[in-house]
């Protein structure tokens, strides 16, 4: 493989642009589901983070989720309930931050694979989803314990933060790996050839 460029193409900064925006848009496309303390939202934010970690280097596919988080952070309404610096205290933004760690880890974890077929890319989503999880879960009970109410059960952390969601986000996963198997070839070409 050859060795990466200390600076980004065109075509990269493009394509890292273009995932930015995918994944802004995936915000909008959304469910609400009516939980305590806070709403909780199922987007298709996570399939176009699959698909940048599935179809981008590790370096791009982190690149493109960061200049999500910052554009949102900056003020620009791209998350699911907004934008602003006041959403770093709000108990889902971990779920924003696992959507950087698990881009990262699913392009890095295909960079080292010798054969991205089917099982292999959905084993590989399936691990960026528990980053994914990992991050969030963790973030809102931090989130509610310290900052809001003080208590936060296993319950509702198991019941909000996992069950509600974490199937139809493993449909996801399953979809995203099916147009991933179609265009990692050209968009590697693409981008890195």
């Amino acid at each position: 493989m050859a060795k990466e460029s200390q600076f980004l193409s065109v075509r990269e900064l493009t394509a890292g642009g273009l995932f930015a925006a995918l994944i802004a848009a995936g915000a909008f496309i959304r469910i609400t589901l009516p939980t305590e303390p806070l709403p909780m939202h199922f987007t298709l934010q996570w399939f176009f983070v699959l698909l940048a970690g599935l179809l981008l280097n590790k370096r791009l596919a982190g690149m493109s989720v960061g200049i999500y988080l910052l554009i949102g952070l900056a003020g620009v309404p791209v998350f699911a309930s907004g934008g602003g610096p006041s959403y770093l205290l709000r108990p889902t933004f971990g779920y924003l931050l696992g959507f950087a760690a698990a881009a990262y880890a699913m392009a890095g974890l295909c960079g080292r694979s010798r054969s991205l077929r089917f099982g292999r890319m959905l084993a590989i989503s399936l691990a960026g989803l528990l980053i994914y999880y990992g991050f969030g879960i963790l973030y809102y009970f931090l989130v509610c314990r310290f900052l809001i109410s003080g208590e936060v059960t296993w319950q509702i952390l198991l019941f909000n933060c996992f069950l509600l969601t974490a199937g139809p986000d493993a449909v996801l996963c399953a979809a995203a790996v099916s147009a991933a198997v179609k265009l990692r070839g050209a968009v590697r070409r693409m981008l890195y050839d």
